[in-house]
């Protein structure tokens, strides 16, 4: 199975895409993950990407689909793959169609977590970790046991990231209506994609999803 999974940040396609690697045996292509560790490991698409980012800019289409054609060229032809956060635009789901076709494999599906956009700035602003061990809490959905002691550690401290802040997740809200959200009808013209409730509990949207893959 080749998927994709999109919906805007903190919908949970992180956590779903984890799953789907565990119960499948699926290899998930996180685009930032690629970027990191191509960076770090100085191959040479890493170094582009490297250089373009010490400017400041941002990395091309054409460096991201380099990097997923490197990533299929490695891996075996009986592995599944899960696109996590991409495509993001009508170009890059073009090029990710061209690649699909070059390594002889085809999508799957295309699943849209869906959102309520209060509720997700609640479920974003909320959450915390772990400083220590990186463990995941939120403020109200899964606290501590101990108010202030990981439940994993023990330690007692905590950190929040930077962006995860109201301003920042609306703007990245629409973001994803103005640029990745269109590319839907491009797979929806084949009959591929299909919506879950992105805001349901971990266990019921998995359920969903595998509905879906069966």
């Amino acid at each position: 199975m080749n998927i994709i999974l999109l919906g805007p940040p903190g919908a949970g396609k992180g956590t779903q895409a984890h799953r789907l690697v565990e119960h499948y045996g699926m290899r998930q292509l996180s685009t930032g993950d690629m970027l990191r560790a191509a960076v770090k490991a100085e191959t040479p698409v890493g170094l582009e990407a490297k250089a373009v980012m010490d400017r400041g800019d941002l990395v091309s289409d054409e460096i991201v689909t380099a990097l997923i054609d490197a990533e299929l060229t490695a891996m075996g032809d009986d592995v599944g793959v899960i696109f996590d956060g991409y495509p993001r635009t009508q170009a890059q789901a073009e090029q990710l169609d061209d690649l699909l076709a070059k390594h002889d494999r085809e999508l799957t599906r295309v699943v849209e977590l869906g959102v309520d956009e209060d509720a997700l700035v609640e479920r974003i602003t909320g959450r915390f970790t772990c400083a220590e061990c990186g463990a995941l809490y939120h403020d109200t959905a899964n606290p501590p046991a101990k108010d202030g002691v990981c439940d994993e550690c023990g330690s007692t401290e905590f950190k929040r990231r930077p962006d995860d802040n109201e301003e920042t997740v609306r703007n990245r809200m629409q973001e994803y209506r103005g640029k990745t959200a269109p590319i839907l009808p491009h797979y929806e013209a084949r009959d591929l994609v299909s919506r879950v409730d992105g805001m349901a509990s971990i266990e019921e949207v998995s359920k969903a999803i595998d509905a879906l893959l069966a």
